[in-house]
């Protein structure tokens, strides 16, 4: 058969169980026991091999990828109601807000997602997400910005990576949420315009 003929096949349906059986089984590990969790062991409790997990997933970051696609409707819905904000300086507090929490739905999630984000590996499959949500951060400060609310030097890249490490600051437990606010605080006072600090 032809290259054509094998582009529009569908995967056959055992394919596709135990892809949703594996990203199932992913998430539920990564819930448990953050993204470290035993690559073995997510393959066992969706009752495959580890060679069906690695047919599917490559790598661990591959993996992590397509659970996160899964999760991203949550930060779509939450664009969606930011977008009815109608104030560019509140939209971007929101947003770092969605991506903090979208950040922290694993233990250890925001260092691959820094190390995606710095490296720009088009290899690695958390590069693309990475991507995407810099390019969106950067949207919401560039509006910002046209209010003169956020200084001309700020790029999203820079409020991505504030979000990841609030998170990452988050998942370790080493504080509570009086100081994560003072921390966020500081954040703003850094990329406001002096007139718009609170």
């Amino acid at each position: 058969m032809g290259a054509s003929g094998q582009q529009g096949r569908k995967p056959r349906a055992d394919v596709q169980r135990n892809r949703a059986a594996l990203l199932e089984a992913a998430q539920r590990h990564f819930l448990r026991y953050g993204v470290g969790t035993s690559l073995e062991a997510v393959a066992k409790e969706a009752g495959v091999g580890p060679g069906t997990l690695y047919r599917h997933f490559p790598t661990r970051e591959a993996l992590l990828a397509a659970v996160l696609q899964t999760r991203s409707e949550e930060l779509v819905a939450r664009q969606e109601e930011i977008a009815r904000l109608g104030d560019a300086d509140k939209a971007l507090e929101q947003w770092l807000r969605a991506l903090e929490e979208y950040f922290s739905a694993f233990s250890g999630l925001p260092e691959p997602l820094m190390a995606a984000a710095r490296a720009l590996d088009p290899g690695n499959p958390l590069t693309v997400p990475c991507d995407i949500l810099t390019t969106a951060t950067d949207e919401y400060v560039r509006a910002a910005q046209r209010t003169g609310t956020v200084r001309e030097s700020v790029q999203g890249y820079d409020l991505f990576l504030a979000a990841c490490s609030v998170a990452w600051i988050k998942g370790t437990g080493a504080t509570d949420e009086e100081a994560l606010n003072r921390l966020r605080a500081l954040i703003a006072s850094g990329y406001r315009e002096r007139g718009d600090q609170m």
